[in-house]
């Protein structure tokens, strides 16, 4: 499952031990073709915590975190930002950034 975050309180993928941000909007044609992608890798992957960014409704978040273009994809590993990627991704090019910045 993909967390929808809201109010830019991305305290719960803060806490996670490892958390992927999607930062999207959803106008995004890519990211509307990532989102399958991740809702499918998510439910295989129970130890890393999902959550989802609309960056027109998550201003703040989207620049505190540097994010220009989307959809943009950060891993976080106890809070801190260990990898991005940017674009969409198949589903395996998708596992493998994740278990990558798990070993970070």
């Amino acid at each position: 499952m993909i967390e929808k975050i809201q109010n830019n309180d991305l305290h719960k993928a803060l806490e996670s031990a490892y958390a992927v941000v999607d930062f999207s909007a959803v106008w995004c044609g890519p990211c509307q073709m990532l989102a399958p992608v991740l809702e499918e890798v998510a439910a295989q992957m129970p130890d890393v915590a999902f959550f989802q960014v609309d960056t027109d409704e998550n201003m703040e978040l989207a620049v505190q975190y540097g994010i220009q273009s989307i959809p943009t994809l950060l891993l976080l590993k106890n809070g801190r930002p260990v990898d991005r990627s940017l674009g969409f991704m198949p589903k395996p090019k998708l596992v493998s950034f994740i278990e990558s910045g798990k070993n970070k």
